[in-house]
């Protein structure tokens, strides 16, 4: 006589904790001496065997620093409400976040900075940011949703045209949305979006995955070019620092910066100007 056995399925959340595991190059028993437990109890769990707790799932999440928002979807893949609220931005709870960002804007003219989500969709702008959009023809008032910088930046009548190296420039900025979107599911905004500017005319076919070689920069060079003058620049990103809400925990503060004394009085002489 023979006994047959039926494998556990695996969960949504085994699948999820094996491949957040795996991106962070753990073993089980890695995850679990971080976590305080054991490689059996972790393997249990990620095999569907045993179902964890509520506080196992925080830990192990936090132990792998997982963005708010993936730490959310492993706790509703485990049964479990997010611990991590996701408001908008101007969400009562984000009153100081918004007057943080505003000072932050009146603080960088006669540079320009713009406040972004982790879809690339421009939330603010200061005055100098809206003018330089302006100068090459871009509107920032649109009424179809926020204009979205990575739509802006390959799209054929986007900045292609004003912008020096574009191709340089472009797959930096893919590179940076494909790390952003590491782990993500299927139906993930940010995902779909990607999908979207990839099928513009003439992107280069090797951008469709992520290149991990290809390191982060601190600063990126950048340079528009329009009616004969040159603009260099340097650009940074910020973020806060120890949010406890995903909307905060995803903006993105990106400023400009003169890389030459040129551009300095270039931008000196335009803020002075009239409109």
């Amino acid at each position: 006589m023979t006994i047959s056995t039926q494998e556990v399925p695996v969960s949504e959340f085994g699948q999820l904790l094996k491949q957040w595991r795996q991106i962070h190059g753990l073993s089980q028993l890695d995850l679990a001496l971080e976590a305080g437990s054991s490689a059996r109890h972790v393997s249990f769990i990620e095999t569907g065997r045993s179902r964890p707790s509520r506080e196992m799932v925080i830990r192990l999440a936090e132990v792998m620093d997982l963005p708010l928002r993936e730490r959310n979807r492993l706790l509703n893949a485990a049964g479990f409400t997010g611990a991590y609220k996701e408001s908008t931005l101007d969400d009562e709870g984000l009153t100081q976040v918004r007057h943080a960002l505003d000072h932050i804007l009146r603080q960088q003219e006669p540079y320009p900075a713009i406040v972004m989500n982790r879809c690339f969709d421009i939330l603010m702008i200061n005055h100098a940011g809206g003018r330089m959009m302006n100068m090459v023809g871009l509107n920032m008032g649109g009424t179809e949703g926020p204009p979205n910088m990575l739509r802006i930046l390959l799209a054929p009548d986007g900045l292609r045209t004003f912008v020096k190296d574009w191709e340089r420039i472009a797959h930096h900025m893919i590179e940076r949305a494909h790390r952003q979107v590491r782990g993500a599911g299927e139906d993930d905004l940010l995902k779909k979006l990607i999908a979207e500017v990839l099928t513009y005319p003439d992107i280069p076919e090797d951008w469709q995955m992520a290149n991990p070689l290809d390191a982060a920069l601190p600063v990126l060079p950048l340079e528009f070019e329009f009616g004969g003058t040159t603009l260099s620049w340097i650009t940074t990103v910020a973020s806060f620092g120890t949010p406890q809400d995903v909307t905060a925990e995803e903006i993105m503060i990106e400023c400009m910066f003169p890389a030459n004394a040129e551009t300095e009085a270039a931008i000196k002489a335009m803020s002075e100007g009239p409109e």
